[in-house]
């Protein structure tokens, strides 16, 4: 049997209302909805290739071979596709992006997006956006957004256990607002806990958890109807009272993600406010503040962000389209 080849390119997402925690039961599913915006300049590229002389998984990432959890992490969705597929192959996957990994910058979004739909279309399976979307949430739910461009809505498992599929689904295109997302980046290292890891922690340690297991459904049922409106004011209010909230559940357990620049970055969105400026900060499970505004304000306030000593980088990002495949070539090796 020949070598079978697919690929894809996948976009990172941000959310506004915030996943943060698991259901109970096996199977990946989050406790809490999300709404996120699909990020142009954010991108993963990632090829596999089932070849019947392996006799095991490789993963390569931006060319250096990752053994451990990565490969495990890798090697789990592949499972699942051959399991479903009664495919015995062993795969060898190669991928790249163009931000760092485990920095709070949703690498793990981009990156299972873009290995279960070339996954999919290395085997030639005519499986629609959604089913190849519950592949990747099984591996990173946030990684089910990213299969759509624009903003997108990734619902609650259900409170009891099920094996039932659980897929995310495009609420509005990229050209439904024209909105930008300014990110600041605060720190380049992975981060010291992992999002899963500190999701965990969160739910057992945090007296706040049941809390935010209450206000989350809530701010994501009023964040959509804010983008419905096309109300920034009121989108980017809420935005940043579900990332807080989420924040302030994971810091009640010892789990902190800011750092000192973070704090900087969101007193500095604080002063741009009060000036007369419409912009609105997040922070996802790591020290990076991605800060909501008009596409006119966008360069203003990149320039206004570029000033808090220690940044190390600000990226404008506009919503983008959705994950698609592209010829192997176009991955580098």
């Amino acid at each position: 049997m020949s070598v079978r080849v697919g690929a894809a390119l996948a976009h990172s997402n941000i959310a506004f209302s915030k996943y943060w925690g698991k259901r109970e039961y096996v199977g990946n599913y989050p406790a809490t909805p999300s709404l996120s915006m699909t990020l142009d300049a954010l991108t993963t590229r990632t090829k596999v290739a089932f070849d019947p002389a392996l006799s095991a998984d490789r993963f390569f990432l931006a060319g250096a071979e990752q053994t451990g959890a990565p490969l495990v992490r890798v090697s789990g969705l592949l499972d699942r596709l051959r399991r479903e597929t009664e495919t015995s192959e062993f795969a060898e996957v190669q991928s790249s992006s163009n931000f760092p990994a485990a920095a709070g910058l949703a690498s793990s979004a981009s990156g299972f997006a873009a290995l279960a739909l070339a996954a999919v279309s290395a085997l030639g399976l005519d499986w629609d956006k959604a089913r190849v979307s519950d592949l990747a949430r099984r591996s990173s739910a946030s990684a089910a957004r990213s299969l759509y461009g624009g903003f997108v809505e990734l619902p609650a498992g259900p409170p009891e256990p099920t094996a039932r599929p659980l897929s995310a689904r495009s609420v509005a295109l990229p050209s439904h607002v024209d909105w930008r997302l300014v990110i600041a980046v605060a720190g380049l290292g992975p981060k010291a806990v992992g999002s899963t890891s500190g999701m965990e922690e969160t739910r057992r340690e945090s007296p706040y958890y049941r809390s935010w297991l209450d206000l989350a459904p809530g701010l994501h049922e009023e964040l959509l109807d804010a983008l419905a409106a096309r109300d920034l004011p009121r989108f980017g209010s809420l935005a940043e009272k579900s990332a807080y909230a989420m924040h302030a559940s994971a810091m009640a357990a010892g789990v902190v993600y800011f750092n000192g620049v973070t704090l900087e970055v969101l007193a500095k969105v604080r002063e741009l406010r009060a000036g007369g400026l419409t912009l609105f900060a997040t922070m996802d499970a790591g020290p990076q503040v991605k800060v909501l505004c008009e596409a006119r304000d966008a360069a203003a306030i990149a320039d206004a962000l570029r000033t808090v000593l220690g940044v190390r980088r600000v990226v404008e990002a506009r919503p983008a389209e959705g994950a698609r495949a592209i010829e192997a070539s176009e991955v580098s090796s």
